[in-house]
């Protein structure tokens, strides 16, 4: 396994990526303020039981608000899992950090009542598994907030993310990462309704240039 790709083991599934999720955690300690008020935005309003999907070290976690009644973080990847466990305890909420997969979640149908995913969704081997996933998880009514990076409009970006998504490149060095997915259509596939969405161009450096088209949004799980 060359060592900056993720791999599937054991029979709790781990996710191993050594290299990547220590940069990851590099790059978390200088993420760009607008990074953390989306965060922020995605988080507003939340309440009650909260599922947050690829937690990686939890960037999310001080961002949730106080009407959050508990927070259940996946996170398969070992270094980032143990990070999130510290930053747990630091947490204005309770945080209780899990080892799973995004398309086998260990909960309950309808039992949480919103579920978060923060640069997530690129990067789960099955995005349509995932989400089956996710709206199995949440109740009726439910709330999915998304904040992603997706396939641009602009045609030849959308090139540029579709060679570099097949020739294996981007997601060997980007942690399994697909650039050209076509995220909120996948989304509304999957059986939510998307009852806001924003496009917004994110380059917390020149070279994450493929990756910069983001959609923030909302989604309902409905019946």
């Amino acid at each position: 396994m060359a060592p900056s790709t993720s791999e599937r083991e054991g029979s709790g599934g781990a996710v191993r990526n050594p290299l990547f999720a220590r940069l990851l955690v590099r790059l978390r300690r200088n993420e760009p303020p607008e990074h953390l008020e989306y965060r922020r935005e995605l988080l507003r309003g939340l309440s009650g039981r909260v599922l947050d999907v690829g937690a990686g070290d939890g960037a999310n976690f001080p961002h949730f608000p106080s009407s959050v009644t508990e927070v259940i973080a996946v996170e398969p990847e070992p270094f980032l899992r143990e990070r999130a466990r510290e930053n747990a305890k630091h947490a204005a909420v309770p945080v209780n950090v899990v080892d799973a997969l995004a398309d086998r979640l260990p909960l309950e149908d309808a039992t949480v009542d919103a579920a978060v995913v923060a640069l997530v969704l690129c990067t789960v081997p099955d995005q349509a598994a995932t989400l089956r996933e996710l709206r199995r998880v949440i109740r009726a009514g439910g709330e999915l907030r998304f904040f992603e990076h997706v396939l641009a409009r602009d045609p030849t970006l959308a090139r540029v993310q579709r060679v570099l998504e097949r020739s294996g490149c981007w997601p060997l060095v980007a942690g399994g990462c697909h650039p050209a997915r076509d995220t909120a259509a996948a989304i509304t596939t999957a059986g939510f309704s998307i009852e806001a969405c924003r496009r917004l161009s994110v380059k917390p450096c020149p070279l994450a240039f493929p990756v910069a088209p983001h959609i923030l949004g909302t989604a309902r799980n409905t019946p």
